[in-house]
């Protein structure tokens, strides 16, 4: 890895622990979720990072990606389980992180679950070690907590302007042979469920990301389509992120966005058997 690489990533990795320590003392009973996400987001700018996707608040059965809309009315409720996801990025270089608080709880078993699975895996994220060593160890560690993983769920890779990059390491047992290599990036995310353990794909979708230049008939949805480019640094982005298009433009051009392949989406992911989800994830950079 590269000086200025590495200087890039560990600037992110400060800037993203700083703004988790943040959002943990935010996470109360009765708080906006859009003034949630908003002060977060605000919190990485102010410390000289950038997001590198929308802050994730994702309610009890909702595993992930959910941020919130324009306007967004929803408020935290005592005993929920609150997961938020954040990335940091300096010029390009990603952190990813993630945690879950029970509203009204010091902690929770099944979030104790997820952080224990964490620090099993992060044990042998090293070079040489294989996924599905880490995904076994994962699996095995939240089964004898009492709890399932969500199997079609996974940590993964990152790189210079990609938060998923290959390989991933998914939460259950599984025979994938990619080892863990030195100078690479890696952010292992454990879900945990009292629930079947798989998630499915929900609405309302508020997080989109550049997929490929499309010529499009709305100066709203070329517009659009520029930012995803150019100042979202084709990175996930979200419609509260996109000032000066009407609410009646906004929808017309981010539907001729998606359905031309110019966009692609990502909708909240809801465990499918309503289950509850927390999650744990930290990205470590293996020297």
């Amino acid at each position: 890895m590269e000086k200025e690489e590495l200087q890039s990533y560990e600037k992110a990795f400060l800037i993203a622990e700083d703004a988790v320590g943040f959002a943990q003392k935010l996470v109360k009973e009765n708080v906006k979720v859009l003034k949630l996400a908003q002060d977060i987001e605000n919190r990485i700018l102010d410390l000289g990072g950038k997001p590198a996707w929308p802050v994730n608040v994702s309610i009890n059965e909702i595993a992930a990606h959910y941020t919130p809309s324009i306007g967004d009315q929803l408020i935290l409720k005592g005993d929920d389980f609150v997961k938020v996801d954040i990335g940091a990025q300096v010029n390009g270089y990603v952190c990813d992180r993630a945690f879950t608080v029970k509203i009204g709880s010091k902690s929770d078993p099944m979030i104790e679950a997820s952080e224990k699975a964490l620090e099993e895996c992060l044990k042998l994220i090293k070079p040489g070690t294989k996924v599905h060593e880490i995904s076994e160890v994962c699996e095995n560690t939240v089964n004898e907590m009492g709890f399932n993983v969500i199997r079609n769920l996974a940590g993964h890779r990152v790189e210079r302007y990609n938060q998923h990059a290959h390989p991933s390491i998914p939460n259950g047992k599984n025979t994938i042979q990619d080892e863990i290599r030195a100078g690479n990036v890696y952010a292992m995310e454990v879900f945990v469920t009292n629930g079947s353990g798989l998630v499915v794909e929900s609405s309302p979708t508020e997080i989109f990301q550049y997929n490929q230049d499309v010529a499009v008939r709305l100066w709203e949805a070329r517009k659009i389509l520029e930012l995803a480019r150019d100042s979202f640094e084709k990175l996930p982005f979200t419609k509260r992120w996109v000032t000066g298009i009407s609410p009646l433009k906004i929808g017309m051009a981010f539907q001729q966005l998606i359905e031309s392949g110019a966009l692609i989406e990502f909708p909240p992911l809801k465990e499918e058997s309503n289950g509850l989800v927390a999650v744990t994830e930290k990205s470590v950079i293996i020297k």
